[in-house]
């Protein structure tokens, strides 16, 4: 997937182009079958498919007092969006001259003239434009005006319940990563850099490695079933997000036990995917306590791998067992 990170940077002639905008916050289920749509469209009419996401989300300057911890980094959004087939995405610096920008001009500068957008589709409530006056209404009445064919998809509902990013995070916050992973579509993920820290974990014998988190929107205080990815290899892992109180902490920490991986590694990235909280962080009376119930979450956590690898086994075809 090409990625263009301003308006002057498009190429100077296309052929027109399938297109849909939004932050894509997360690129959960919702966003995902929205860029399907596209893609298909673009293929059929033999036209490029192309995404436009903005950068910095728009609260970040219009309301930085209220804006969103946001799910996902830029970089991951265009990794999971180029993953859906887009054949482009546009990232679209939002400024404040752009803010200021009328819903006829946005549309008819951004979308018309700079992109040459055939087809749009948006979400319903896709809003747009000074004061965020535009709205699908507005849209509808300048596609008719512009010349360009307009498709709102409706929400996406997955087990009942209305997928959106505000959710989602809410979900995360609350530390029901598994109820958000499903509306995400994937486990909600954690990306980083290793973080050296005081090495207790090692002293007691349960190492782990500390992830200084890109991400904004961060899982509840508390110990999490989880996959840790390191050095191109993934292992189950047991993960507490939190200050460490038994410890008398004060700075939150990402810290993972890796299950059978015994390297000492102080620099490197991480991705950590939370599956299901096991507890919240507790303050425990001694160290000695606090491995007891570490023990257990570890316990815990190669019981629900077990799990899994089971469920596994069974769903495979007849052929693929054989294999």
């Amino acid at each position: 997937m090409k990625v263009y990170r301003a308006l002057d940077a498009l190429p100077a002639r296309r052929p027109g182009v399938v297109a849909t905008i939004g932050n894509f916050d997360g690129v959960h289920r919702g966003h995902q079958e929205l860029v399907r749509q596209v893609v298909a469209a673009g293929r059929h009419r033999g036209l490029e498919a192309w995404g436009i996401t903005l950068d910095p989300h728009p609260a970040k300057i219009l309301h930085p007092e209220s804006a969103p911890p946001l799910l996902t980094t830029l970089e991951q959004r265009l990794e999971l969006l180029a993953a859906l087939g887009l054949d482009a995405t546009l990232v679209l610096p939002f400024t404040l001259e752009l803010a200021r920008l009328s819903p006829r001009d946005f549309v008819s500068d951004v979308l018309g003239r700079a992109l040459e957008a055939r087809v749009l589709y948006v979400g319903p409530n896709f809003r747009f434009g000074h004061r965020q006056a535009g709205d699908v209404s507005v849209l509808g009445e300048l596609a008719r005006e512009l010349g360009f064919e307009l498709h709102i998809l409706p929400p996406v509902v997955f087990r009942r319940q209305v997928v959106s990013s505000t959710f989602i995070r809410h979900l995360i916050a609350e530390g029901e990563v598994d109820r958000a992973g499903r509306l995400l579509g994937r486990p909600f993920a954690l990306t980083g850099a290793i973080q050296p820290g005081e090495g207790r974990g090692r002293r007691v014998g349960i190492p782990t490695l500390n992830l200084n988190p890109d991400q904004e929107c961060l899982p509840a205080r508390g110990v999490y079933i989880t996959e840790t990815s390191v050095n191109q290899h993934i292992y189950p892992s047991a993960t507490n997000v939190g200050i460490r109180p038994t410890f008398d902490g004060q700075q939150l920490m990402v810290e993972s036990h890796l299950l059978g991986f015994n390297e000492t590694l102080r620099a490197g990235r991480l991705e950590t995917r939370f599956h299901r909280r096991l507890r919240a962080e507790m303050k425990f009376s001694s160290a000695e306590l606090l491995r007891e119930q570490i023990e257990q979450d570890i316990a815990r956590t190669r019981r629900f791998f077990e799990r899994v690898r089971t469920l596994a086994s069974r769903t495979r075809t007849p052929r693929q067992a054989r294999g």
